[in-house]
């Protein structure tokens, strides 16, 4: 199957491999769009006597933050669902707010960080400070975060910092 490699030549031992009816190319030029040091490899095709029709795309394989990803024009047969999801680490509420605003577009907001891009697929927009707070062995602490994180949509640094310092 077709990889990329990452920044060492090396390709990794497990990557992401991503079923989308159609769209794969679509998909994947519009994540390289949205993260930085992110870029697509060589697309295959269809040929002759295989499932697709000769000369669509077939694998694209591509890069986001230099982690391998491939996604596949399978046809209908399969769905995303939360089940599976990808985790934006972000450092300030600017990260949050513009991964929020460009995965989201076309797609649906849910809550708790989470989000469905345009093609189904979830993502979770986290601040990086979220992990601290809810290792907190201060259990009431961590539990005002987790009220927190509950009662919204897109992930708030300021108000979980209010939470987490309450009291």
């Amino acid at each position: 199957m077709a990889t990329i490699g990452n920044s060492n030549g090396k390709s990794q031992k497990i990557s992401p491999f991503l079923w989308f009816d159609n769209q794969a190319e679509e998909a994947a030029t519009f994540y390289v769009s949205i993260f930085k040091n992110s870029n697509i490899g060589k697309v295959s095709h269809y040929g002759e006597d295989q499932p697709g029709q000769a000369g669509t795309v077939m694998v694209v394989p591509f890069q986001l933050e230099g982690q391998d990803f491939l996604a596949l024009n399978g046809g209908p047969k399969f769905k995303f669902t939360p089940a599976i999801s990808f985790v934006v680490d972000c450092k300030t509420q600017q990260e949050v707010d513009y991964f929020w605003e460009k995965l989201s577009e076309g797609g649906q907001t849910v809550e708790c960080g989470w989000l469905t891009d345009r093609f189904g697929l979830s993502w979770q927009i986290v601040p990086s400070i979220i992990a601290e707070y809810m290792q907190d062995e201060d259990r009431e602490r961590s539990g005002r975060v987790m009220k927190a994180i509950l009662q919204m949509e897109k992930l708030d640094i300021e108000k979980l910092q209010q939470a987490y310092n309450q009291g």
